[in-house]
């Protein structure tokens, strides 16, 4: 259904994603943020879903080409990913594509990609809505009472690599700001929504994917 991209990124340099196409021309967008394995088919298959949902959906490839199988070389690209580089660069160039034939666009993420959607609700002014799937940004990042677009959190409370003690303290912080966010626990361990992974949950995806689904109804279409 897609077909790999380039676009440009704010900082002029080429940026690289696969694109998945709406029926309409006009539909809405929405980037969509890799879990740490990188750009492989399980997440190309989150933006054909989003396309048959009728959204322009794009992947940006933030590592460049590479994908993995293995945790340990998986970690090893998270490690030495530059997180603000991807956010301020890579997804915002995204962002800015898809809004040149979207009126509205929103991020959606997952794992690391979660994280990095938190991130790109406070540095990606171009994206309307926001959606992060059990992953959330170190304090240090940036200032998340800031928020001022909408921001929906789905966090597992068996959730062994993002504490849920942390995933309540980020709650409380955007309740202080009075950021426009909800949230919502599954009762599933981290990366539930991976259908090939060894934690996916078929209960806690389908909730999940629903109000994800629902949310960008609603703040993009």
């Amino acid at each position: 259904m897609g077909q790999m991209i380039t676009f440009k990124r704010p900082d002029g340099a080429d940026g690289y994603g696969y694109l998945a196409a709406p029926a309409s021309d006009s539909a809405p967008g929405v980037v969509v943020i890799q879990e740490w394995w990188g750009l492989n088919d399980q997440i190309k298959g989150v933006a054909d879903r989003l396309a048959g949902l009728g959204y322009h959906a794009l992947v940006p490839d933030l590592y460049k080409g590479k994908v993995t199988l293995d945790a340990a070389e998986a970690n090893h690209l998270m490690t030495h990913l530059n997180f603000a580089d991807a956010a301020t660069q890579d997804i915002r160039g995204a962002t800015q594509y898809l809004k040149q034939k979207s009126a509205k666009a929103g991020v959606v993420g997952f794992c690391m990609g979660g994280a990095l959607t938190v991130l790109a609700a406070m540095y990606v002014p171009e994206a309307d809505a926001c959606s992060s799937w059990y992953g959330f940004p170190p304090d240090e990042a940036g200032d998340v009472k800031a928020i001022k677009k909408p921001v929906q959190l789905h966090f597992a409370e068996e959730d062994a690599f993002f504490a849920p003690e942390r995933a309540r303290a980020l709650e409380a912080k955007l309740r202080e700001g009075n950021v426009p966010f909800e949230s919502y626990w599954y009762k599933a361990g981290h990366a539930f929504g991976n259908e090939t992974g060894p934690y996916h949950n078929a209960d806690a995806a389908k909730s999940a994917w629903e109000r994800t689904t629902n949310f960008f109804a609603k703040h993009l279409k």
